[in-house]
């Protein structure tokens, strides 16, 4: 039903791929600038990398339903 819906609005798989990419890129990018400017150590550079890169899993969950319901339209 929601995957439906946001092939309705215009999503594809191919969009969350991508999104999901961009996250493994961003947890990178957001753990190096939390090691170099924040003074709570590595510790909490880590949480930030974890955070985001969580984000990935998500992304390319929800593309591979998008792709299975692509399938099924044609």
């Amino acid at each position: 039903m929601i995957v439906e819906m946001l092939y309705d609005k215009g999503l594809r798989a191919d969009h969350c791929y991508d999104a999901a990419l961009v996250s493994v890129g961003l947890a990178l990018v957001s753990w190096a600038t939390s090691v170099k400017t924040e003074s709570h150590g590595v510790e909490r550079a880590d949480r930030w990398g974890i955070f985001v890169g969580e984000w990935a899993p998500t992304f390319f969950g929800l593309g591979l339903a998008l792709a299975h319901h692509e399938k099924k339209k044609t």
